[in-house]
């Protein structure tokens, strides 16, 4: 239900309630004053039947009677009784000092009259008096005339209350329809404030917000369509981002492809050169040749890394075409200790492999994959400067490989856990940053992803996770 229904929903029950609790109040003040005229009409109607006793009585009349009458008849409105004959005599009144005055009854108006003010102020200043003159016939002879005071306080009183009730009763209703609407303001405003203080994050750059949708109404709908901007909005700062890398991959292959040339070549020629040299080294002496022998090979691993360095930077600028097929992980293991471990063991880093028994055959491209190990042992031995195990780990189960690296280094600091991956980003002196940035695109080619942990001054944990393949293992 939407607000505007709900808004409508509580003006009409208000009006409603206001009506039938006006209507309720007024029938029983009407009931009321029914009642009262009653009341009053039959102390006048009895006073009327005394003043015809008096009238036609011959005896003398009996004052206290009429006197003891009216104690009763003023709870009923009746203020003074005068009984007056057709000379303008009064012969019997409530006032015992008014008998025998007399009236003139020129001046006597017949009905229901305001006092006059020569009377008023009498016996209740402060009250609404009224003068009652009623000629007294009997068969087609006039008797006389009673003169009634009324006070009519008490219709007065009634009609006062029932306006203080009504007005009560609409201070009351208005009231709750008051705490109603400032109720349903504030679960309307709340969500408003709420998704604000959305927006405002929003503004600052924070997507990963949302707002919980609580209603059907308009707050409601501009929850999910404040969901729906956000994700729209995520979704174009991903392809953004894939955009950039994009560019970023675009210019990076173009550099490499403007380096390759300049450096390969005058490596490829270096390595021959060192080869021929060592070759023309025979007749020197044994020790001279093993002097000799020693330069050669440590400028030759120096080219080597010089041209993997230069092969890297190559591969992350160009589209990566996997040649895959079923090889043993093992294999890949050994071809990389092979021209790793002399390294390894200058640096006393021992390496352990501890392999599932049962592991089946990599669906991959081994080239790849033998250079994500290079990247991951590399890393793993120079964390470990003064020597340390790392372990070579595998296992397979739910159809996913899992590949672990541990070694026992000073481990990645927290703050750098989300960059390793990241191009260029390094924390070694003579690197580039483009190893680990590389060995996670391979491994997202291949459909994996890697996990890392890492706690500082105890060692690093990768795990790449690699799924089994499209193709079904060799028998």
């Amino acid at each position: 239900m939407n607000l505007n229904a709900k808004l409508i929903i509580i003006m009409l029950t208000l009006l409603v309630l206001a009506m039938i609790t006006l209507f309720t109040l007024n029938q029983m003040s009407q009931n009321k004053l029914v009642s009262e005229i009653q009341e009053s009409s039959t102390a006048i109607s009895e006073i009327l039947q005394k003043s015809v006793e008096d009238l036609t009585s011959e005896s003398e009349v009996e004052i206290s009677k009429l006197a003891d009458y009216l104690k009763d008849a003023r709870q009923k409105g009746i203020n003074e009784i005068n009984i007056i004959n057709t000379e303008g005599e009064i012969i019997d009144s409530s006032d015992p000092e008014k008998i025998g005055k007399k009236r003139e009854l020129k001046k006597l108006e017949k009905g229901l009259k305001a006092a006059p003010p020569w009377k008023k102020g009498v016996s209740a200043p402060s009250s609404k008096q009224y003068n009652l003159v009623v000629p007294v016939i009997v068969g087609d002879e006039q008797l006389g005339y009673v003169e009634i005071d009324l006070l009519l306080d008490n219709i007065r009183e009634i009609q006062h209350g029932n306006f203080i009730r009504r007005l009560l009763a609409t201070c009351v209703i208005f009231g709750i329809g008051t705490m109603l609407i400032i109720f349903l303001s504030r679960r309307y405003t709340h969500p408003i404030q709420r998704l604000v203080l959305k927006v405002r994050k929003v503004a600052d750059g924070d997507l990963s917000v949302t707002v919980p949708v609580e209603s059907s109404d308009e707050i409601g709908e501009l929850a999910e369509s404040f969901n729906e901007m956000v994700a729209q909005l995520r979704e174009r700062q991903s392809l953004e981002e894939r955009l950039r890398e994009a560019e970023h991959l675009s210019r990076v292959g173009q550099l490499a492809s403007g380096i390759a040339h300049e450096i390969r070549n005058p490596l490829n020629y270096i390595s021959l050169a060192i080869d021929h040299l060592k070759d023309e080294m025979g007749s020197a002496s044994p020790e001279k040749q093993a002097e000799i022998g020693r330069i050669a090979d440590t400028i030759k691993e120096e080219v080597r890394k010089a041209n993997y360095m230069v092969l890297n930077f190559m591969n992350y600028g160009r589209p990566l075409k996997l040649r895959r097929t079923h090889v043993a992980y093992a294999n890949i293991i050994d071809r990389a200790l092979m021209v790793l471990q002399e390294k390894l063991s200058e640096q006393k880093v021992e390496v352990k492999v501890d392999l599932a028994p049962d592991l089946p055959p990599l669906y991959c491209d081994q080239e790849l994959i033998r250079n994500c190990l290079f990247n991951f042992i590399t890393n793993g031995s120079q964390a470990m400067p003064q020597g340390g195990s790392l372990t070579l780990g595998a296992s397979f189960a739910d159809d996913t490989f899992r590949l672990t690296f541990s070694d026992q280094g000073s481990g990645i600091p927290p703050e750098d856990l989300e960059k390793i991956f990241q191009p260029y980003f390094t924390t070694k002196e003579a690197g580039i940053g483009l190893g680990l940035a590389i060995t996670e695109r391979i491994i997202r080619e291949h459909g994996g992803r890697i996990e890392v942990e890492s706690r500082t001054g105890e060692g690093t944990t990768i795990t790449v996770l690699l799924p089994s393949g499209t193709e079904e293992n060799p028998a």
